[in-house]
């Protein structure tokens, strides 16, 4: 059912019984000294894509794989990268896990294997070059 509300400006708003919900977030993280070492941190070993940047040196860029947007953000300060961290959700997230495992170096953190935890989550980490913690999620009794 459409309403209309009447205000003091000359044109009503459009307001609607739909119920709202919320959707994706985009947080903004530290990227370090390096927005580009960062990117290419998540195109190369995390499989996301820079679909937008800003600044000659570069200071800002949005990188998305999937429904997942990460903003990163110039920011040298090491104590706020290692104290940032967000949970990003995975589905099929055993895929996901052999994707990162194939790739050059050591990308999963070491304590962040992935395994079922007490709280019902299957769920690994990998640690940023700047040191933001992304904790990779899928809830334990879903089947990919």
């Amino acid at each position: 059912m459409l309403a209309y509300l009447q205000t003091a400006t000359p044109n009503p708003i459009m307001v609607t019984d739909k119920k709202y919900s919320l959707g994706n977030i985009s947080p903004l993280i530290p990227a370090g000294d390096s927005v580009e070492k960062a990117i290419a941190f998540y195109e190369q070993s995390l499989g996301f894509t820079k679909i937008h940047h800003e600044g000659n040196p570069m200071h800002m860029a949005i990188v998305q794989r999937d429904e997942a947007q990460i903003f990163l953000i110039k920011n040298s300060d090491s104590q706020l990268a290692s104290s940032t961290a967000l949970r990003i959700y995975v589905n099929n997230i055993e895929q996901y896990y052999t994707e990162l495992q194939g790739k050059e170096g050591e990308i999963i953190h070491p304590n962040g294997k992935l395994e079922t935890k007490p709280w019902g989550m299957k769920e690994f980490a990998v640690l940023d070059p700047a040191g933001v913690c992304l904790t990779f999620y899928e809830p334990a009794n879903v089947r990919g």
